[in-house]
């Protein structure tokens, strides 16, 4: 256990092995950060005095010019002795449920289509989370940990629950949809994550996914389905995948209540399929041309692969969204 000060005087501990990003968060400091895993850049802090060491190697966010500054991500920094460092904190950051690394279960594998399953996790409970969130899975044979959106809504319930997509000869994946089996046991971190939803926004609400980011989208809407403050609140949930065989999660919105009435869901493809009766072109597209200037009076989420995900950012910037009703967390 090493002690880190920041240079504006705040103090916490960061036991061994922890990041630094991490162990400010697990006693409500506001440490600003998204993706976790070392690709956005957002934790990035100057090391003022101390040894620290990145978890990963080559994060995608860090380069020689931040080695020269001595700056350095703080979901990969972990400290070797008592640091001071500088990093602007923000309440916006600090978490409702404070992450915790806890031992989980697998209950259940789900098929939803041909390379997307839902894995079913027993937790401690309770265990909560934010509808939106996400957790660390750290999984055999893969060094670090891996970020995957809940689908579900509840952890108070003692489960966890992870629609994940099969990424080609990707490791992480691999060892989920190839190793893992009902009744092992791995290691999670969480909930962290900001693209969560807000409640107390007097808007209707917008889901935009793509792909892999079926999983936080569903547990948004799962939860606002069924929150009495957002029971006037219509939900609009728009999926894209390449081919008819990618797209999916008409069947869990159908069983909320309102599905029909204040629940609508539109798919779309981005390929040319003769069998195809619905919308074509990229769900981005197909969002703006179904809402078009209605874009800013919504509250909206998006998640999905990184060219989907940065597209759905330009189209909304470019629409006038304001960016305080934007919602999403940087993957790559």
């Amino acid at each position: 256990m090493v002690e880190i000060r920041t240079e504006s005087g705040e103090t916490f501990e960061c036991a061994d092995g922890d990041t630094i990003l991490r162990a400010a968060l697990r006693v409500g400091h506001g440490f600003p950060y998204e993706c976790n895993v070392g690709s956005c850049g957002n934790c990035r802090f100057e090391l003022l005095d101390g040894d620290v060491a990145h978890e990963r190697a080559d994060p995608p966010a860090w380069g020689e010019r931040d080695l020269k500054r001595n700056r350095w991500l703080g979901c990969q920094a972990r400290p070797a002795s008592n640091c001071t460092i500088k990093v602007r904190l923000d309440d916006h950051y600090q978490s409702l449920h404070r992450p915790a690394r806890r031992q989980m279960r697998l209950t259940e594998i789900r098929s939803i289509t041909h390379d997307i399953s839902e894995f079913c996790f027993a937790v401690p409970a309770p265990a909560p989370f934010l509808p939106g969130q996400y957790a660390l899975l750290y999984l055999p044979g893969i060094k670090g940990g891996r970020a995957y959106s809940f689908c579900n809504i509840d952890g108070d319930t003692g489960t966890w629950s992870f629609q994940i997509k099969r990424v080609p000869d990707g490791a992480a994946t691999g060892a989920l949809f190839n190793q893992l089996q009902a009744g092992d046991t791995i290691e999670a971190d969480g909930p962290f994550g900001m693209a969560y939803l807000r409640e107390d926004a007097p808007r209707d609400i917008l889901c935009i996914a793509g792909g892999s980011g079926l999983s936080p989208m569903i547990s948004i809407a799962r939860a606002a389905a069924v929150n009495p403050a957002l029971a006037e609140r219509n939900i609009h949930f728009v999926y894209g995948g390449r081919s008819p065989r990618d797209i999916c999660g008409e069947a869990m919105l159908a069983e909320l209540p309102g599905w029909g009435t204040r629940i609508h869901y539109t798919a779309a493809i981005s390929e040319t399929d003769a069998g195809w009766i619905g919308r074509t072109g990229f769900v981005h597209q197909v969002a703006l041309d179904l809402y078009g200037d209605r874009l800013p009076e919504f509250e909206i989420y998006f998640a999905g692969p990184p060219l989907m995900a940065a597209a759905a950012q330009k189209m909304l910037y470019e629409a006038k969204a304001p960016v305080d009703q934007v919602h999403f967390d940087q993957f790559y």
